[in-house]
């Protein structure tokens, strides 16, 4: 990740189709273009450059593979608090959600989560409902089920829970059902950054929750998943051929798609009615610090044990 310039260049802006359209027939003031322009730097400013986005220490060092497996079982664990804790947050989000489309949004995201498939779509959108029977048995696979489409007509597995996804790769280390996923599990920063998301991201303040919600959305797109990806790979080389890494590669071709929605997300938030550029900032810078919390503990963990690196 090192140096990652922002996803949202500072000069020329290239509005989504939608804006630009109501820009060419005036309905949009070039006044309130040029405040537009100043809000994308402001979020450049705070977001794309916060620390844990350009420069996120513990993730360059997953990324050579040389933790131990007590480390790797101690990373595991703390993200499977994360993943389940999230759930909490993505609920609140629903819930609080100012329009049916934005609540359809979060329940999207929370019913996959849980394990109901995304529904392929055809070229024209249509949702492809005939998947023959083995499609159908090996769509809780992560490997295999689509990062895209919809789960409205999607088929619902147990198996294909992300969190049952992290129990793979966690019996593989030696862990059980009860050693993962709960709050009893958390460090204080992981817990820390769990409480931040549920208070921010799922929050009540919409112009706060938005923000959040961008933050999060480009730190989870701005490279750690390929990173992590990459340590585990060489971990698995060196130590366990058959571990189970779907979860994390599934995710890295998920968020490569969002970072391309990134623009036409600021274009909805920035226009919508009640909008609060400094609770959005505001929203986000914090909930960034959330998310530095959260490595920032593990760096730590990683640095006060010895047997974290290989000699």
């Amino acid at each position: 990740m090192g140096n990652t310039v922002g996803l949202i260049p500072t000069t020329p802006v290239k509005f989504s189709p939608d804006l630009q359209a109501q820009i060419d027939s005036g309905a949009i003031s070039q006044i309130k273009v040029a405040a537009y322009r100043e809000f994308l730097l402001e979020v450049e400013n705070r977001f794309m450059n916060h620390r844990i986005i350009l420069k996120n220490d513990y993730c360059e060092w997953f990324a050579k593979g040389e933790m131990s497996l007590d480390h790797l079982s101690h990373f595991i664990i703390q993200f499977s608090v994360f993943s389940n804790l999230f759930l909490v947050a993505q609920l609140k989000k629903m819930i609080n959600a100012t329009t049916i489309e934005a609540m359809h949004a979060s329940k999207e995201i929370l019913a996959n989560e849980l394990g109901a498939i995304f529904l392929k779509t055809t070229s024209v959108g249509e949702p492809r409902a005939n998947l023959t029977d083995h499609e159908k048995e090996m769509s809780g696979d992560p490997a295999l089920v689509s990062t895209e489409g919809t789960v409205d007509g999607g088929v619902f597995k147990f198996k294909a829970a992300h969190f049952e996804w992290l129990l793979k790769i966690g019996a593989q280390l030696g862990l059980s059902f009860n050693d993962m996923g709960k709050a009893r599990h958390g460090t204080e920063s992981t817990l820390f950054f769990c409480s931040e998301l549920e208070r921010l991201y799922g929050g009540e303040e919409p112009s706060v929750a938005e923000g959040a919600s961008f933050a999060v959305e480009n730190w989870a797109a701005a490279g750690f998943w390929r990173q992590l990806v990459q340590g585990l790979q060489r971990f698995k080389r060196r130590a366990i051929p058959t571990l189970s890494l779907a979860f994390f590669t599934w995710h890295d071709k998920v968020e490569a798609q969002h970072a391309a929605h990134t623009q036409d997300e600021l274009d909805e938030v920035f226009f919508a009615d009640q909008f609060d550029k400094n609770k959005f900032l505001d929203g986000g810078a914090i909930m960034l610090e959330g998310v530095a919390a959260f490595w920032d503990g593990l760096n730590r963990d990683r640095l006060t044990d010895p047997d974290s690196i290989l000699a």
